[in-house]
């Protein structure tokens, strides 16, 4: 879980000198903490503060150690790693097209696989990560059985028409982790499922034959 929060922050850092956009929840709090005038870190921790309470009145079984790490830590070590690349980087570099193409498609596998394992780790789930859940719980009740996939997908164009409307542009990289997110999350938790299961299967006693 730490190394997908870690890897995610450090991801989103060069997401953002890419400017070719980020995942949809970081893309939206990029185009609110502009306008009010915030650095992301700040921004996002405010909003999960208040996700957090809306999430703990609807779904606290998402909430974990988890929760804590991601609403905490993601928006300052992306503020972070940003920094240190403006000190190091020569930032000309991300003036070339190729250049951009090549940081954007890396970064962004790195950012939806730790994503994924993160959200899969059993320890919890940031507030805004948590929604989907929650969403798909409640249209469960209705008799209806949608995929996190599906549910995931709708959530992101939600966030996506948030930031529209904030000021931001409609970025590739964006519309990209939007489509991709939710397939991965249900892909690596159905791999670490079976991984788990094959686990299980080796611990259990071998059958005794006939005597």
């Amino acid at each position: 879980m730490l190394i997908g929060v870690f890897m995610m922050g450090f991801s989103l850092s060069f997401l953002r000198l890419v400017d070719w956009g980020t995942d949809t929840f970081t893309n939206m709090n990029l185009a609110i903490s502009a306008r009010v005038g915030m650095s992301l870190g700040n921004w996002q921790l405010i909003l999960n503060v208040i996700l957090f309470i809306l999430v703990i009145a609807l779904g606290a079984d998402n909430i974990g150690f988890g929760t804590i790490a991601n609403m905490t830590l993601i928006g300052y070590l992306c503020d972070f790693f940003t920094w240190v690349w403006k000190q190091t980087l020569p930032m000309e570099m991300f003036t070339y097209v190729w250049v951009k193409a090549i940081v954007m498609v890396v970064t962004l596998g790195i950012f939806v696989l730790s994503a994924a394992l993160y959200m899969n780790s059993g320890l919890g789930v940031s507030p805004c990560d948590a929604i989907p859940f929650i969403a798909k719980g409640l249209i469960e009740k209705l008799g209806i059985r949608p995929s996190i996939k599906g549910v995931r997908i709708v959530y992101d164009a939600v966030l996506l028409v948030i930031a529209l409307a904030f000021g931001s542009k409609l970025y590739i990289a964006t519309i990209l982790m939007a489509l991709t997110l939710g397939p991965a999350i249900e892909f690596v938790g159905n791999a670490l499922t079976e991984a788990n299961n094959r686990g299980e299967d080796k611990t259990k006693p071998a059958p005794m034959g006939p005597v």
